[in-house]
């Protein structure tokens, strides 16, 4: 039996699982680590049916419901297949901001080895949702710079959820200068809303330091691969995606603006988020063929949220194949091929 409830939290029992519906388009069953997006909730309600199962086989003198739930973990593996296969922008975006969605932190720890943070501007101070070092990438060192969001209430306040202020961009100069200077490629991982814009980031620069950011993506000598892993919001994640190869996760999203803030600013009604994200073209299908991106990593059936490892793995070797394209090339070759990518957007979007 599954039940729903707003905005409150009642413990299960193992006969008893619960769906908490929040603000945020998403529910929880008994299982705490578990959560279900809106779209998802017919998965929920067979999931839910499956632990009620298993815990009534698991009880004392309980009965033998395996063959049944066999049956509910086919179909509910069919459901989740048929669900993912045809998902709308909206819904993408809510992939796309999932909670347990793999972060910066985790490809960093996963894919990087012998990672050194470097921290600082050397101007004001250190911003924490744009993370920068030294590190090895499948043996290459590597310059490695991404955003990062946090994966509960305590990281995601001190990361100020993954929004950067103008320290974080002039770090990432600092960090693309020092590439360039040992002749090290970058890889950035970009997942923000946008960067952020209070009163005392637009007093230190914010415009200015994210155009610094962009520029410097443009105009280094050594090869910059960009993956979108989640939200890759405004000029906030352009100023690390402008590179010579850009990547998205299947589900992930790249704006100018957040669905929300296009309703609001169209309709003014924040409500019609679902019609701004499908006019908006943000999806990684979408960008791919208007030529805005250069290739989509896979993500597992249910999103990288179910199968983290999976979707690391499938990210490495994209970035990896992307990076070696690169090899023997000379300084100017690199820049040489990323004015001509950036050039090239939007001259064939008459055959489309």
């Amino acid at each position: 039996m599954v039940r729903t409830a707003s905005l409150a939290f009642v413990p299960a029992t193992p006969f008893r699982n619960l769906i908490i519906t929040t603000s945020f388009d998403c529910c929880f069953m008994s299982d705490p680590t578990r959560t279900y997006l809106d779209f998802e909730r017919p998965i929920a309600e067979l999931e839910s049916k499956i632990e009620e199962l298993e815990a009534l086989s698991r009880s004392a003198g309980g009965v033998d419901t395996a063959d049944e739930v066999a049956k509910l973990r086919a179909k509910a593996a069919a459901l989740l297949k048929d669900t993912y296969a045809d998902l709308t922008p909206w819904q993408k975006t809510q992939v796309a901001r999932h909670p347990a969605r793999p972060h910066y932190k985790d490809f960093r720890e996963h894919l990087i080895e012998d990672f050194t943070e470097l921290r600082g501007d050397r101007c004001f101070g250190d911003d924490h949702a744009i993370i920068g070092g030294l590190g090895r990438f499948r043996g290459r060192a590597v310059v490695v710079l991404g955003h990062e969001k946090g994966h509960d209430t305590q990281t995601r306040l001190a990361h100020n959820f993954g929004m950067a202020r103008p320290e974080g961009y002039r770090k990432a100069v600092r960090l693309m200068d020092m590439a360039e200077r040992f002749n090290l490629p970058v890889l950035t991982f970009i997942d923000t809303a946008g960067a952020y814009p209070g009163v005392g980031a637009e007093e230190r620069g914010q415009a200015e330091a994210i155009a610094r950011s962009t520029e410097k993506c443009l105009s280094i000598g050594v090869p910059l691969i960009a993956l979108i892993t989640g939200e890759g919001g405004s000029g906030g994640a352009v100023a690390l995606a402008s590179g010579n190869t850009v990547l998205m996760m299947e589900h992930s999203i790249y704006s100018v603006i957040s669905p929300e803030g296009c309703a609001s600013i169209l309709w003014r009604d924040s409500s019609r988020a679902k019609d701004a994200a499908s006019a908006m073209k943000i999806t990684a299908s979408d960008l791919q063929q208007l030529g805005i991106i250069d290739g989509i990593v896979p993500e597992p059936v249910g999103g990288s949220h179910r199968h983290p490892q999976a979707a690391l793995n499938a990210a490495g070797d994209m970035v990896w194949d992307a990076l070696v394209a690169f090899d023997g090339q000379s300084a100017n070759a690199v820049r040489k091929q990323r004015k001509e990518r950036f050039y090239q957007i939007g001259r064939t979007l008459g055959d489309l």
